[in-house]
């Protein structure tokens, strides 16, 4: 038995450095697709805090309708949980939909919860004018539309918000009970480059 020891243990002993080297070539080779960047690579300069202040205009109602239907509420729900609506809502820099129009939220919202009114926000707001034109912010998250403010984070952006992150606060300026139309106050807080 003692003389069988060393010949068992030679093949162990060789299998277990092949089977560590394949391991570390595949882990090395798996993070060939990854490497460190230098921000100014990608012409990203100093990180700035911009602070925007505009109007989400809902129109559920009339002849051209922004938020649509696309999946109803189901008729035993007090919440209308899994109900979703796409839209294409105006921004503008007023609370009257004639005031100036600085961009579009496209996106859907849907609700999210069984027992409360909460919805999962999911937006772009597509700027259309000045500096900020062709540019984007994208949010996503939850929003307990009773409660008087509510956040919802800023998750990313493109154009002059590449690598955006940040929040927006908002506040329902009015929401018709007969029309279900809502016009939204959002103060949007966002680091980018």
């Amino acid at each position: 038995m003692a003389r069988l020891l060393p010949i068992l243990v030679c093949p162990l002993i060789i299998f277990y450095l092949l089977s560590s080297f394949s391991t570390i070539s595949a882990t090395a080779e798996d993070q060939s697709y990854a490497r460190s960047l230098d921000p100014k690579l990608l012409g990203l300069k100093k990180q700035k805090l911009s602070h925007f202040q505009f109007y989400w205009h809902d129109i559920v109602s009339g002849s051209n309708p922004t938020a649509v239907l696309v999946v109803p509420p189901p008729k035993n729900s007090s919440t209308a949980f899994g109900t979703v609506r796409m839209i294409d809502d105006p921004l503008t820099l007023g609370t009257n939909i004639t005031s100036k129009m600085i961009g579009r939220a496209q996106g859907f919202y849907a609700s999210a919860s069984q027992k409360d009114l909460d919805l999962l926000m999911v937006m772009n707001f597509v700027f259309t004018e000045g500096k900020y034109n062709g540019s984007t912010i994208t949010i996503l998250g939850r929003n307990p539309v009773f409660n008087p403010v509510r956040e919802l984070p800023v998750i990313s952006g493109t154009g002059l918000f590449r690598f955006a992150r940040g929040y927006a606060e908002i506040k329902t300026h009015m929401f018709d009970l007969n029309t279900l139309d809502a016009v939204v106050e959002y103060n949007v807080y966002v680091l980018h480059y």
